[in-house]
């Protein structure tokens, strides 16, 4: 299993980095400002990831392996690809990027308070946000170069999603006790991000007509199927796929 994602992020990484978005104007004036906030946002949490990594890396987890190792070094590449593109549609936009920001603050605090696999959640359920609200903006966006490349990002994001979900299922296989307690720590931690998100992004949900409930809905959909993918069989669509039809 973990050669194959091994070699996944490997034929990943070759791609170029794409330029920065050159048709902004073709998006509406008055959503230019509060996507180009909530881009910012996101760009500043898709570059935080190399601490964990390096956790997860000295606690030698049961089925981890040298692959494994190798393709979550790649995955922290991948995630630090996606803030160097998005930096580049912020300034497109006419932003500047963030050093810091209390939701991300609150995603860092989170994960440093918990244990490893608590903090894996943590991460989990950021990219659970990451994959839906991409999917949404690019969905919302339609045309041009900053939708293509936020189905770009969306898209990496499934699979990230798949990856973490191979390891949890590994870690928690049959034992009742084991998923029982993933179910809990699962859902509490990814409802209250869901919530973070729609609280910290209304404004820019509100200025592209998009519903605050129906947002929420598409969200919980997705921390379903990670349910599902971890304690039952595994899916037959993709989580990208699922995002787009959410």
């Amino acid at each position: 299993m973990w050669t194959h994602w091994r070699r996944y992020f490997e034929n990943h990484a070759r791609r170029p980095l794409p330029a920065p978005p050159s048709d902004v104007d073709a998006i509406p004036a008055a959503w230019r400002a509060p996507l180009c906030a909530s881009l910012a946002r996101f760009q500043l949490g898709e570059g935080g990831e190399g601490r964990i990594a390096r956790e997860v890396l000295r606690a030698e987890l049961p089925g981890v392996d040298a692959d494994y190792c190798a393709a979550l070094g790649l995955f922290v590449k991948e995630e630090g690809r996606h803030a160097r593109i998005l930096a580049g549609m912020v300034r497109a936009l006419g932003g500047q990027l963030l050093r810091r920001h209390w939701s991300e603050r609150l995603f860092v605090i989170g994960r440093r308070l918990l244990g490893l696999r608590l903090k894996l959640l943590v991460l989990l359920a950021a990219e659970v946000l990451g994959l839906g609200f991409y999917a949404l903006l690019s969905r919302r966006l339609g045309a041009g170069t900053i939708a293509e490349q936020l189905r770009e990002i969306a898209d990496d994001e499934g699979m990230h999603l798949e990856f973490h979900a191979d390891l949890f299922r590994m870690l928690v296989g049959q034992r009742r006790a084991a998923r029982w307690l993933f179910r809990g720590a699962w859902w509490s931690i990814a409802l209250l991000a869901c919530a973070v998100l729609v609280v910290d992004h209304r404004r820019t949900l509100a200025a592209l007509g998009v519903s605050r409930a129906g947002t929420l809905v598409r969200l919980l959909r997705l921390v379903a199927l990670v349910d599902r993918r971890v304690l039952g069989a595994p899916l037959v669509v993709g989580f990208s796929a699922t995002a787009r039809a959410a």
